[in-house]
């Protein structure tokens, strides 16, 4: 968001004041100022004015991942009024649809999680039906996370396509000056599920090895 200021200054041609506010601890989501970082994750979503310095929303089950409504909501009235001018109708700007596919997401990466934790302690058990419930429960849980951080990878790349907006005059276009990235929580949900998937083989090799054993005897 540290660019956005140059962006509408370069499409208004007036000076930006009050864009921005450098309280860390301001409120979020009052009109209180934009900040220059955001970061969303599944509870709750934090602003910084800096790189270290910044505030966290409360946390919460299924937090939605709704960035125009954060942002605009941190911004003065004229502002905000201003942005939802100059952007589009885009997948950033359409709330609902972040929204609801997000918190989706939250629930199927929660299950998955559940899952895999079931599998683990289970997969202590020596006994072959613990190996083959340990099994189901780690091919139910790579499939929620598979889903889950599917999701979370669609909703991103679409977001980030307003990395490429141009705003001001076409004769003189400049970047909007908002950029969207991948964090790492999604990186670590595609990490859990290549670690589950994975597991799956060495449950269904202790289960036939069981088996074979409890025949032998």
């Amino acid at each position: 968001m540290s660019g956005y200021g140059a962006g509408l200054h370069g499409a208004l041609s007036d000076p930006i004041e009050g864009l921005y506010t450098d309280n860390a601890s301001a409120p979020l989501q009052q009109r209180a100022g934009l900040r220059n970082f955001y970061d969303f994750g599944l509870y709750s979503y934090c602003a910084y004015v800096n790189t270290t310095h910044g505030t966290c929303s409360n946390t919460s089950a299924g937090n939605r991942f709704q960035p125009f409504q954060v942002i605009t909501a941190d911004m003065l009235s004229n502002y905000s009024g201003y942005t939802d001018y100059i952007i589009s109708p885009t997948t950033f700007t359409d709330s609902t649809y972040l929204g609801d596919f997000s918190n989706g997401a939250y629930y199927l990466l929660l299950i998955g999680t559940i899952c895999a934790a079931v599998a683990l302690f289970i997969g202590f058990v020596k006994h072959p039906l613990a190996f083959i419930v340990s099994t189901l429960f780690a091919i139910v849980g790579s499939f929620m996370l598979l889903i889950g951080a599917t999701i979370w990878t669609v909703i991103i790349k679409k977001t980030e396509l307003l990395n490429n907006v141009m705003i001001g005059q076409a004769s003189a276009p400049v970047p909007l000056g908002i950029t969207v990235t991948m964090g790492n929580g999604v990186y670590l949900a595609w990490a859990a599920f290549a670690c589950l998937i994975v597991s799956i083989l060495p449950y269904m090799i202790r289960y036939v090895s069981s088996k074979q054993t409890i025949f032998a005897s």
